[in-house]
This record gives C-alpha cells, structure tokens and sequence, in this order.
C-alpha cells in the first residue's frame, strides 16, 4: 500500500491504492474531498478507504479552515453607503436606514443631510415616501415578489415587529430563511441567533455556526465575534482570538474589549492585543465624517432604525 501523500511531488501520478501509474489508457481522478491523491477508479479508493480517511479528514479540516480564517477580511458591498460612499459604523443595524422603495441601506449622517435640504424623499432613488401604510405594504411586496432580498429582510421585519401587518414571527423566519437563500449576509446572521438561541426555531448551535461562519467569510463583523465566542466557551482560545483579530479590525467594539480582557487574563498576547487596537482605530477613521457626527447629535437618532 503507498502512503497518503501527495502524488504530484516528483512528477509522477500515480494510484493511492495499487500504484498503477496514469497513462492514455488509465486515468486518475483526484480524491475530491481532500485531493491529496489519487486513485485509478472507484474499487481502489474503496480499498484504499480505512488507510486514507485520517489523512483525508485531517486535509478536510485544514482546508475548511484555511476558507474560513483566510476569507471575510473585507466588510461587504452592502456596509457602505452608497451616498458617501463610506463604510457604516458597526453595528450597521444602529446607524443605517432603509426604506420599502428600493430597500437600499444609507447612513443616518446622509439621511439627515438629506432633510436639511427639504428632500422629503428616498435620498437614493428619490422615490416619495409612502403615504401611508397600504403604500408602504404594496412597495414592499412588489420588490418581494421580484425576490429582492432586501425586500424579504424588510418584510420579515415588519412581520417580527408587529408592524403594519400582525406580529408573526415563524413567517419572519420564513422569509430570513428565503433572504439568506437569496444572498443576504443579515439574513444569515439573524438565522445564526435564532438557532443558538433556540427562540422560535428548535436550538441547533451546529446550524447556528454553519450560518454564521458563511456570513463571516463574505466579511459580516458580528458573525465573525459570534464564531470567537463559541470558540471561547468550548476553550479553544487560540481558534477564537483568530476569529476576534479579524473582527476587531474591521471595527467591531465587542471583539476588541474581548481581546483585551483575554490580554489582561494572560490569554492573549500583548503583540495581539495591539495589532487589534491598531485595527479598530484604523477602521473607525474610515467612516468617520462630519455629517454622521452632526446626526448623533440629534435626539432621536436612536430612534432611526434599519427598516424605518
């Protein structure tokens, strides 16, 4: 029997299991799970099955980690505004607005300057605000209908929060699940909540993981803390301080204020706790502007949410 390793090193190809060498009549494929062999046809890599699994599993996990660590490092299209063009301060929930016209998030600093000039109107795509609530329901069920998921967050919202139609919240977590299907990060990170939490959906923690680590690796911040947390509850700290450096970079409060609680634990290193710091700074200067500070000056702008 050879060895599971590679099969390329020295140029020559050849089967895991029998070592028939690949030739115009014999062709090797790949293990595709870990592809660090390769076999002549299925009854060899049934054979040569028990020999490789350990080998295979372990190159599975490796690269299954090398995705999720390696990807996510940049936040997604979808946290900037699309006015100022500047990344939203974390969380995005706090300091964005959308409106059922073209469901398009926009800071509260260009929404604010928007109505000091009278646009008492979408500041993206100018649209007049519904006049009531029959108008806002049939902007948004439009933009559903053409499975915008946008649209489908906004309305899981207003099924959640009870607003304009009845409170019903296994439809709003229909309609998360039909957004994540569709591409929406949020949508992956709500689902995440629910599931670890079990509210409303049976408690899953190894769901709730797999929706958050895909919406870490297309760069959601949140999802990414919520990976170092349960990292750190299982006691897997240096997995978890991975997770929390990438987060802490991108702007994340609660990762930073981990890292250095870890720092002050003996955890965590002070060359971490200092390459996290000098992150978060560096990514809070980026979406810092005059007219987002103005607007946190306002009384109500708490009162601003996502889905206004």
């Amino acid at each position: 029997m050879m060895s599971c390793a590679p099969v390329a090193d020295d140029g020559v190809e050849a089967c895991a299991n029998c070592g028939k060498q690949g030739s115009g009549t014999v062709t090797l494929k790949n293990c595709t799970a870990c592809r660090l062999v390769k076999y002549c046809g299925v009854d060899c890599q049934r054979a040569h099955r028990k020999q490789h699994k350990r080998a295979c599993n372990q190159r599975v996990a490796e690269l299954k980690d090398e995705q999720l660590y390696g990807q996510g490092h940049e936040r997604p299209e979808g946290d900037f505004c699309p006015i100022c063009t500047l990344p939203i301060e974390l969380p995005v929930a706090d300091h964005s607005m959308s409106f059922p016209c073209c469901t398009t998030t926009i800071c509260k600093g260009c929404h604010m300057v928007a109505q000091k000039r009278r646009m008492y109107e979408c500041a993206f795509c100018r649209a007049p605000f519904p006049k009531n609530d029959e108008e806002e329901l049939a902007l948004v069920r439009k933009r559903v209908s053409k499975k915008d998921p946008g649209a489908i967050m906004y309305h899981a919202h207003q099924y959640y929060h009870g607003v304009i139609l009845q409170k019903d919240v296994l439809k709003a977590v229909e309609l998360w699940t039909e957004a994540a299907e569709l591409g929406s990060i949020e949508a992956l990170f709500d689902l995440g909540n629910y599931y670890h939490s079990g509210a409303w959906v049976e408690k899953d923690d190894e769901k709730a993981v797999q929706l958050w680590s895909k919406a870490a690796m297309q760069g959601h911040a949140e999802s990414r803390y919520q990976l170092g947390w349960i990292e750190g509850k299982r006691e897997n700290h240096d997995r978890a301080l991975r997770h929390f450096l990438i987060s802490a970079k991108m702007g994340d409060t609660d990762s930073l204020e981990t890292i250095k609680r870890l720092f002050m634990g003996g955890v965590a290193t002070k060359e971490q706790y200092r390459e996290a710091l000098k992150g978060y700074q560096d990514a809070v200067e980026e979406w810092k502007s005059h007219d987002r500070d103005e607007a946190k000056k306002l009384p109500y702008y708490r009162s601003l949410h996502l889905m206004e």
